[in-house]
Formats: C-alpha cells, structure tokens, sequence
C-alpha cells in the first residue's frame, strides 16, 4: 500500500484484509478505505480494476482457512486485472519463478500497476 500510495498518489486503494491486522497494517501504509473479511472481499471483487495479493488469494482454504472458497471465487471471477504475488506458503509453490525477496516481487507488482494506470 504505502508503495502504491507513493506512486499513484490519485488512485483510490481499498484494502480488504482477511483479518483486522491485515486491514488495519493496510490503512497505516496508506490505504483510502478498508473493510475486514468475507463479505467486503465477495463485495469489492465485482467493481474492482486491479486486485492485488499474494498467491494464496486465489486458493480456497489458503492462510490456514482464512481465504474461504466464496473469497477465492469471487476474486477468481472478477473481470479485475489480478497481480499475484508468488510467496510461495501454505502449501501452493510455483515453480519457475525468480528467488526474489517479499520486498522486490512487491517493487515488481508496484511498477506493473504503475503501467497498467498510466496506459
């Protein structure tokens, strides 16, 4: 958030964390609006532009049962761009990828999103 803030100072980000500590770290690093769980996910999925998250966002039952499979539905059906970030946890690995830091795929998503704005 507070990178995406930094970049795209006009966009409006809208966290949606899957627990009150996700959301309220979210709001601290810049976050315009935030909403906590299920609904808010199912909710802001069917408007969004772009959705961004870790892998696991898009796995029922990832996060140790945090996603639940109506999140991931909703965020899999969304006609929004989707950035995922492949921290590879919680059982789901991609295979392939750069050995990259959280730091550096976050850098990587913000200067993707940062094209996708601008164009």
């Amino acid at each position: 958030m507070e990178q995406l803030k930094q970049e795209l100072p006009n966009c409006k980000l809208i966290a949606i964390g899957t627990n009150s500590i996700a959301t309220s770290a979210m709001l601290r690093a810049g976050a315009d609006f935030g909403a906590t769980g299920e609904n808010p996910v199912i909710v802001n999925c069917a408007d969004a532009d772009i959705i961004v998250g870790s892998l696991g966002i898009v796995v029922a039952n990832s996060f140790h049962g945090e996603i639940t499979p109506s999140m991931a539905l909703a965020i899999g059906q969304s006609r929004a761009q989707k950035i995922l970030i492949p921290i590879n946890k919680c059982n789901n690995t991609v295979v392939g990828i750069q050995k990259l830091s959280l730091s550096e795929y976050v850098k990587l998503s913000v200067e993707y999103i940062k094209e996708i704005v601008e164009h």
